[in-house]
């Protein structure tokens, strides 16, 4: 059966860490740009080489003549592969070590202009911020992060000797499970220096820079930190790129941190989250309205399954309502993406014949609707639903009780996604 098959596929939102089992609850996450996750890395005494920030080519031009060393301009974004991705200006990458003459250019490139990457949408993300500083002479890249297992309930550390792009396709990613309470054992220590080498001086500083991250990780309710690289040179260990993620749960513990929350691309999420929805930004052209996160995973695998592009996953949850689904529509109608609509609400608790009445409502709040969109209600009530929502003569609006024919019809009645 078709449904089975899409709910057993991949979904493009999982992420990397779950082939190894963690993080397997989807919950949004704060993420921080790299300038913010520095400045966190120095105030838990890790070593980060010291930054700027700058927003203008000029500020950029006077950072590296007063470094008067080669140095390191990075756009900031909420996105990997920088250095791999390119510009839409000059079709250069995201990580540039200019000459000092070639820095006002490079960053007059960069700055306002979107950059590409593979985990950014195909248009890019525009850059509005560089952080610029010395560039290190590297003589090795490793790969160390922490992060949470939920099958053993445990936190554990993932550690390789292949650092940066490397760590993509390396087979040697090491796996230490700690607690939190006895932090960096010794046994840790000695697995770590017996698989990757390290002399007993550079242990030491292993150690002690595996014990900051611990204090960091608890301290901070973080539910990722990813050091990548962490690279030896000739002075010793300094951590280049860092990626960090923490629990939305936890934000009440740590508004200052919570502060610091940025990035284009995340308007229709933060809207979404103060009005108590979950939005999941996506890069197609056909928006979702669903109950759930795993019928949301499905609706998505089939859209694209039967040749659609889906532009969002919008939750409006368990308890759907008139109020949330108005809300709800009014995020998709905000986004000049969006050329067609699936609503696929399964009813339990909440019956489908409020849902049908909350949608009706929902379109005269709006002034009816103003593209496709189909309505698939399942569950309790499912026929008095489908039944109002077909007597409503609202314009532009299909129902449909079938999963896949459902999916099929926004497909067919949405423009071809370009």
């Amino acid at each position: 059966m078709i449904t089975w098959r899409c709910l057993a596929r991949t979904s493009q939102l999982v992420n990397k860490y779950q082939k190894y089992g963690l993080l397997a609850t989807q919950v949004r996450r704060l993420s921080l740009l790299e300038h913010h996750s520095h400045r966190l890395l120095k105030d838990f005494n890790l070593p980060v080489p010291k930054g700027y920030l700058v927003t203008t080519p000029e500020e950029a031009e006077d950072v590296v003549f007063n470094i008067n060393a080669p140095s390191v301009i990075k756009a900031q974004i909420l996105a990997g592969g920088r250095g791999k991705g390119t510009f839409d200006s000059d079709q250069k990458g995201g990580v540039r070590i200019p000459r000092p003459r070639e820095a006002y250019q490079s960053a007059l490139n960069m700055l306002n202009h979107k950059l590409t990457t593979k985990q950014t949408p195909p248009t890019g993300l525009p850059v509005h911020k560089l952080y610029i500083y010395k560039a290190v002479d590297i003589t090795h890249e490793y790969y160390l992060a922490m992060t949470f297992d939920r099958r053993r309930s445990s936190p554990i550390i993932l550690i390789s000797d292949s650092g940066g792009v490397d760590i993509e396709t390396s087979n040697r990613l090491h796996q230490l499970w700690f607690q939190l309470d006895t932090g960096i054992t010794p046994e840790i220590d000695s697995y770590i220096q017996a698989e990757l080498g390290f002399s007993d001086s550079e242990m030491g500083t292993i150690h002690q820079l595996l014990c900051d991250m611990v204090r960091l990780f608890r301290e901070k309710d973080a539910t990722l930190l990813e050091l990548n690289p962490l690279v030896k040179t000739t002075q010793g260990f300094v951590c280049i790129d860092a990626k960090f993620e923490f629990d939305n749960s936890a934000r009440f513990r740590q508004e200052a941190l919570f502060g610091c929350e940025e990035g284009d691309g995340e308007k229709e999420a933060k809207e979404a989250e103060k009005l108590g929805l979950s939005y999941v930004k996506l890069d197609g052209n056909i928006g979702n309205i669903v109950n759930g996160a795993g019928l949301a995973m499905a609706t998505n695998d089939l859209i694209t399954l039967v040749g659609g592009r889906c532009a969002n996953f919008l939750d409006v949850g368990g308890g759907a309502t008139r109020e949330g689904l108005v809300r709800a529509f009014k995020i998709l109608w905000g986004d000049e993406r969006v050329k067609g609509v699936l609503i696929n609400i399964y009813g339990g608790i909440v019956r489908c014949d409020m849902i049908a009445e909350s949608i009706i409502a929902a379109a005269k709040d709006i002034g009816g609707f103003k593209m496709p969109v189909v309505v698939r209600l399942q569950g309790t009530n499912s026929d008095k639903g489908l039944k109002l929502i077909q007597e409503s003569g609202l314009e532009h609006l299909v129902v449909e009780a079938d999963f896949e024919k459902a999916a099929q019809v926004i497909v067919d009645r949405t423009p071809k996604f370009e």
